[in-house]
């Protein structure tokens, strides 16, 4: 059975949701310095820096990684892959791999050329490498360095029947929406708590000129993050957990309910950026940086998605905290969502070079490289809140961090990758489906329904 994190989840997203609503309230007010690192936090932490982690020589030695990311994340990851050749002598080549990450590995490892170590983006791709027998235990330093570092649930989220066999090195709040400040200020906007006030607020933003949201339509994956956001706070954590483990189906009720709401604001092309048509052609990348360029008249006003916008935004001229803010995803019925998704480091060659690379990923040291650059937000409990670029990160972070185990893990990654993550199939199609034709609820119920069953099944 698929390792989730209900055992520890007993009670629901309350901590997560508190503490994202007072930080992020706070960040939405601080000002960056000129070099966009914001202020210093002087709060004391409960953090304690831990020594450098201690790895072994590898002159000589070359290992390859295999992860999805591209641009700046690609980038960002590069430079602490720099930093173990540093410290081990090693030689590490970056592999840009295809989605669905499985089936590119499959290939690699039909031929008989894994990499060393693959980051996958869905906790489906973890279990599916143990199944296949890719995936290598962890070592015992690897371990140590995760009992150190990591909460329970998120080592329970890299294990496999009891046997740990990840290292979840980036994790993400996927319950966010970023807004451009100077479109809210000249329409007399205000930010939002529910989704009733974001539908109003978005018609405010449309009454003064600019578009209100702008969608990544093109990546099916955004649309399963609308989606989940929408579930979770609108059927609750219990039906979320079924849900994604295929223990209701998706011509349930509460998927009616949700697909319903979501209409609200898929259903008035007006309030989208480009209209649906337009939203099935913009990708990720572009759905952000269109939201904060053109001054006070951009393409659009709001754009959802994780802490990791931020990598985006930095590709434009604003600034976080000031130009770009950022609001809790408001809340449906109950409470406000708290969706967080990752990518997890596994060993797939038992060799001594891939153990060190996962041991090193396992650290503070590894995971304070890509904190600094922005963009990135991690589980490691270990890391000092310091080494965040700006407030607005470093927030996210406390909030993460302070939430322990009581967070929901992206139901679409937890799903087998044919339904939950492979472009132009299962969810993802369906629901760009769904934003072509939104008044489809029953339709869709029934393709997400028929494409799940035969995953699961498979």
């Amino acid at each position: 059975m698929r390792r989730t994190l209900r055992a520890h989840l007993r009670s629901g997203t309350a901590v997560l949701t508190a503490v994202a609503l007072g930080s992020l309230a706070l960040a939405g007010c601080s000002r960056d310095d000129k070099d966009g690192g914001g202020k210093k936090d002087n709060t004391p932490s409960s953090q304690t820096p831990a020594a450098g982690v201690q790895l072994p020589k590898l002159p000589g030695e070359k290992l390859e990684v295999a992860a999805v990311w591209t641009g700046p994340e690609q980038a960002n990851f590069t430079k602490v892959l720099d930093e173990f050749e540093k410290r081990t002598g090693a030689t590490v080549t970056f592999v840009p791999a295809q989605d669905p990450i499985v089936n590119f590995l499959g290939t690699k490892i039909a031929g008989g050329q894994p990499p060393d170590v693959a980051m996958l983006p869905q906790v489906g791709a973890l279990k599916q490498a143990v199944e296949n027998k890719w995936a290598k235990p962890v070592g015992a330093e690897a371990k140590a360095q995760l009992d150190k570092n990591y909460s329970q649930g998120w080592r329970d989220l890299g294990a496999v029947d009891g046997t740990q066999y990840g290292v979840y090195f980036k994790a993400a709040n996927k319950s966010l929406i970023w807004y451009n400040n100077a479109v809210f200020e000249n329409a007399g906007a205000q930010v939002p708590k529910t989704w009733k006030d974001f539908l109003a607020t978005a018609e405010t933003i449309s009454a003064s000129g600019v578009t209100p949201v702008s969608v990544g339509g093109a990546d099916g994956w955004t649309l399963t993050d609308w989606f989940e956001n929408v579930y979770l706070s609108q059927a609750g954590p219990e039906k979320y957990d079924q849900l994604a483990q295929h223990k209701i189906k998706w011509t349930d009720p509460s998927v009616k309910d949700a697909l319903t709401t979501l209409a609200e604001l898929f259903g008035k092309p007006a309030l989208i950026a480009g209209g649906a048509d337009g939203a099935l052609q913009t990708e990720f990348p572009k759905s952000v940086t269109q939201t904060f360029t053109g001054g006070d008249q951009p393409k659009a006003a709001m754009v959802f998605e994780g802490d990791f916008v931020a990598v985006n935004i930095a590709q434009t001229k604003a600034k976080i905290g000031t130009d770009a803010k950022v609001f809790p995803f408001p809340a449906v019925d109950a409470h406000p969502p708290a969706v967080s998704g990752g990518d997890v480091a596994v060993a797939l060659k038992d060799s001594k070079g891939a153990q060190a690379l996962m041991t090193f990923l396992a650290s503070p040291d590894a995971a304070k490289i890509w904190a600094v650059a922005g963009g990135f937000i991690s589980p490691n409990k270990s890391l000092s809140f310091d080494a965040y670029p700006n407030d607005v990160q470093r927030d996210i972070a406390k909030a993460l961090i302070a939430a322990g185990d009581d967070f929901r893990f992206d139901m679409s990654d937890q799903a087998p990758a044919s339904f939950g993550g492979t472009p132009g199939k299962g969810e993802w199609k369906a629901l760009q489906d769904f934003l072509k034709n939104p008044k489809d609820i029953a339709g869709t119920q029934q393709r997400l329904e028929a494409d799940a069953a035969k995953a699961y099944k498979s």
